[in-house]
């Protein structure tokens, strides 16, 4: 018996009408998307931040210091 909690309140999947359990359908995968790309960003910021340290380094910068980019054409 699967259960999906609203408010505080548990309700059994299998009891909800045919377009409630599509929007819970719904709700799981946007739920996973959102993991998927808080994950993503977490693996950008790391390289960010890899890149910024190793152009810190290349400069004779502080390892600490703040790297902003802005490519001017």
């Amino acid at each position: 018996m699967a259960t999906i909690k609203i408010d505080e309140k548990d309700y059994d999947v299998d009891d909800l009408s045919e377009d409630a359990k599509a929007q819970v359908l719904s709700l799981n995968f946007v739920d996973a998307e959102l993991n998927r790309l808080q994950l993503k960003v977490a693996a950008m910021q790391t390289a960010r931040n890899a890149y910024a340290s190793a152009l810190n380094s290349m400069l004779g910068e502080n390892e600490g210091s703040e790297v902003e980019t802005s490519l001017d054409d």
